[in-house]
């Protein structure tokens, strides 16, 4: 069964969202030297064979393919092989030391440029906002890649309850910082805790997504539970895992990789073929389970989406 882009997010919708009805909403603004984000140091990625992993029990994305025709990765994958530096820099790692990782009670705070400063409990966030089945393609900035089931919901749904006001231009996002349950934020090489940015516009993109499951069933720890982002057009690093608060700005955020080495990574990391890594091709990347390697496309193919977002930008420059 194949899911097509425009029927995850309707095209009638995300056509029908203009700047105008944004403005009018009151939600758009006026007007390495250390390691790699997804280092090739760290596990290989696994093999074929893997590709035949079973999905989880009853889930509803086993057997569904993107709207390129992609297979979702199988579910032993999605859940084994994570990127997640608060844990261990080791993929294979991750999910072995996340199993314990308690989720319950959480909060996000939602706050900063806003009318409407709110705190959201998980359960809130459930209840107030439905979740969608989302099936979207993940490229790491490594140059590895999967097809994610995600389920989650809009976060601009969540930027139109707390009515961002007009000096907001962007959206800055903060992970839980917690070394005694978070052994890798003993690491003095990064800023802890994790941060990400968006501009408000991106923010308020159909795709952009706040996840709170995988294959049908609850984000488990090593996926960024109990609540991340997706931003399915950039580099995975930008899908900031385990939030707890999220700010309406008026100025540019940092990030965690932005600051950590910014001559490798920069605050759009949009997915761009034509942009190299300063120490490795972005032309092509491994879907794990493929034997070869793939073209990889501009915006990781979500262009006739999002590409009118970034219209005269040098996106060489913008990287």
């Amino acid at each position: 069964m194949r899911i097509r882009s425009s029927e995850i997010t309707p095209e009638h919708v995300y056509r029908s969202r203009s700047r105008r009805q944004f403005l009018k909403a009151g939600m758009l603004a006026a007007g390495s030297a250390l390691l790699a984000a997804c280092g090739p140091r760290s596990t290989p990625a696994p093999t074929p064979a893997a590709a035949g992993a079973s999905p989880a029990p009853g889930g509803p994305a086993a057997g569904l393919t993107d709207e390129l025709g992609d297979p979702a990765t199988p579910f032993d994958v999605v859940t084994n092989y994570n990127n997640y530096y608060e844990f261990t820099t080791d993929k294979a790692g991750v999910a072995p030391l996340a199993r314990d990782f308690q989720t319950d009670p959480w909060t996000v705070e939602v706050g900063g440029l806003v009318r409407n400063p709110q705190t959201f409990g998980l359960e809130d966030l459930l209840k107030a906002f439905p979740t969608e089945d989302r099936l979207y393609r993940l490229r790491c900035v490594e140059g590895w890649s999967m097809v994610v089931p995600w389920q989650g919901f809009s976060l601009a749904d969540l930027l139109q309850r707390v009515e961002p006001t007009a000096d907001a231009r962007y959206v800055a996002f903060t992970a839980l910082f917690a070394p005694d349950r978070l052994p890798g934020q003993s690491s003095p090489w990064y800023d802890w805790p994790y941060s990400e940015g968006l501009r408000i516009d991106e923010a308020l993109n159909p795709l952009t997504t706040l996840a709170t499951g995988v294959y049908g069933q609850p984000l488990p720890p090593q996926n960024g539970a109990p609540v991340r982002l997706v931003v399915p057009w950039k580099y995975g690093f930008k899908s900031i895992k385990a939030i707890v608060r999220i700010d309406l700005v008026a100025e540019q955020p940092k990030t965690l990789w932005n600051t950590a080495a910014p001559q490798e990574y920069g605050f759009y990391s949009n997915v761009n073929p034509a942009v190299d890594h300063p120490r490795w091709s972005q032309a092509t990347e491994r879907r794990l389970g493929d034997l070869g390697r793939r073209k990889t496309l501009p915006f990781n193919g979500y262009a006739d989406q999002v590409a009118g977002l970034y219209a005269g930008m040098d996106l060489r420059a913008n990287y």
